[in-house]
């Protein structure tokens, strides 16, 4: 048995998290024992990590809630995990699509440096030198040669 700022330390947030949830009808708030304290159990501090958990993943509470209300009405399970499997794929295609563009920062970034500690003459950068550069198809800059 916990009170709740022990579920507190447990769960590393606060007792005003822990209210909040309980307001928002993401956990319950048990009865007031022995001088009105309120005591949580082992299964209050797994549901508080769980959606510890859920809102790292990047769901709302608002998403969280709708899962758990799922329990009342599906006592197998299975909305549940599939409305989780559905959060799971979305959130995984998201953190792809943002990896991609990361991964394309990091390229355009990484030529940068090796385009400016390889250049001979910063300032002439863009310029002449352009023609003979190996940056030339992605630089935005480049000077291109008129031909006459």
């Amino acid at each position: 048995m916990y009170r709740i700022g022990d579920l507190a330390r447990e769960a590393d947030v606060t007792v005003r998290t822990i209210r909040y949830y309980e307001e928002l009808g993401l956990i319950d708030a048990p009865d007031r024992q022995d001088r009105g304290q309120r005591r949580y159990t082992d299964k209050d501090l797994i549901y508080l990590k769980r959606i510890i958990q859920l809102k790292s993943y990047g769901l709302t509470l608002v998403e969280i809630k709708e899962i758990i209300d799922l329990g009342q009405t599906d006592p197998s399970g299975e909305k549940r995990r599939t409305m989780l499997l559905k959060h799971y794929r979305e959130k995984t295609s998201d953190a792809i699509t943002r990896r991609e563009k990361l991964d394309n920062y990091i390229d355009d970034l990484q030529w940068h440096i090796e385009q400016l500690e390889s250049v001979d003459d910063f300032q002439g950068c863009p310029g002449p030198a352009c023609a003979d550069c190996k940056y030339l198809e992605k630089c935005r800059f480049a000077v291109q040669a008129h031909k006459d």
